[in-house]
């Protein structure tokens, strides 16, 4: 992977400050819920996706490289993963997402070299 699991693409049209919250969020297959939370702060960026009634309302944390485009006209969120791999993902903690290095090297593991992608993006 060329740029940083926790840092937005160049390409996807991020501006830092822009508020994601609400933005509904787009898999290469389908819609997978809403942005309930997201961090701009370079090198530790994600989104924090409610998936509703979609996975029984579980959320899900996605690192920022994961957003391919944002389209702030349709407030919309698209990603490169597909519905599956976002449900297979590791479960959500919020009270240790921040802080929990073990936990952010699982998902590292999943979502980066060491996960089913390889360190590509699909």
């Amino acid at each position: 992977m060329t740029e940083d699991m926790w840092s937005y693409r160049s390409t996807s049209g991020h501006l830092a400050g822009t508020v994601l919250t609400g933005y509904k969020v787009e898999a290469t297959d389908g819609g997978i819920g809403k942005v309930d939370k997201h961090s701009d702060e370079v090198g530790d960026a994600y989104l924090v996706v409610d998936t509703g009634v979609w996975i029984f309302g579980k959320e899900v944390l996605l690192p920022a490289s994961t957003v391919v485009r944002i389209d702030p006209d349709e407030r919309k969120v698209y990603v490169d993963r597909t519905k599956e791999q976002i449900k297979d993902a590791p479960e959500f903690h919020r009270e240790k997402h921040l802080d929990d290095t073990e936990y952010r090297r699982e998902l590292g593991g999943y979502y980066g070299m060491g996960g089913p992608f390889g360190g590509r993006m699909i």
